[in-house]
């Protein structure tokens, strides 16, 4: 279903997150799930994919990481569940909390210029059919991550695809999701090309 927690504030999210592992050096992903909210579907792979665009996400094997988050979210989504779960190996998984804040205060002014522009539209694209399309072309999106770690920022466009896909979800933005799902051809086109 669409997250109804935090619609249409992106700056909540980001403040949220930010919050998660107050006081400790590292925030683990278990931290900054409880913090934005376990049934917060759009939230959770909103952060994630930022993360994604951290120095984190430069590690070998942490896209892969993050992408499997990405695809167990996904799925649970997809079969409708109300809250999702992740094995202990990626909950358990830490990164440094003030590099982890700063990142999200560079994007905070963005979150609040997006949360002027988007808005509810086009509803009807968020009946839970449509939901679940979204969910799978994001399982599809994030399985190309993987491959493209091999080639340095190919898998950009893939995590922008997540990007877009989560802010749709938060704020019920149809148009946004219109939009995702161009992105989600654009991350294929990547694969492709890239790897072809």
């Amino acid at each position: 279903m669409p997250d109804r927690k935090n619609a249409n504030n992106l700056e909540k999210v980001l403040d949220e997150a930010a919050a998660a592992g107050d006081g400790t050096e590292d925030v683990t992903v278990s931290q900054i799930m409880e913090a934005v909210g376990r049934k917060s579907f759009g939230p959770i792979l909103l952060v994630i994919s930022i993360v994604a665009f951290t120095p984190l996400g430069g590690i070998p094997g942490i896209p892969t990481v993050l992408a499997s988050a990405v695809i167990l979210i996904a799925c649970q989504l997809l079969i409708g569940m109300q809250h999702f779960w992740l094995p202990s190996a990626i909950l358990e998984r830490s990164l440094n909390r003030a590099r982890f804040r700063k990142t999200l205060g560079y994007i905070k002014p963005v979150a609040r210029a997006t949360d002027r522009v988007l808005r509810s539209r086009l509803q009807w694209l968020f009946q839970p059919a449509f939901v679940r399309v979204a969910a799978f072309i994001c399982i599809l999106v994030a399985l190309t991550i993987p491959p493209l770690e091999v080639v340095p920022f190919a898998g950009t466009v893939s995590w922008g695809a997540i990007i877009v896909f989560a802010l749709a979800l938060i704020t019920h933005d149809g148009i946004l999701a219109l939009l995702a799902f161009a992105f989600a051809f654009g991350a294929g086109y990547a694969v492709f090309f890239t790897l072809l």
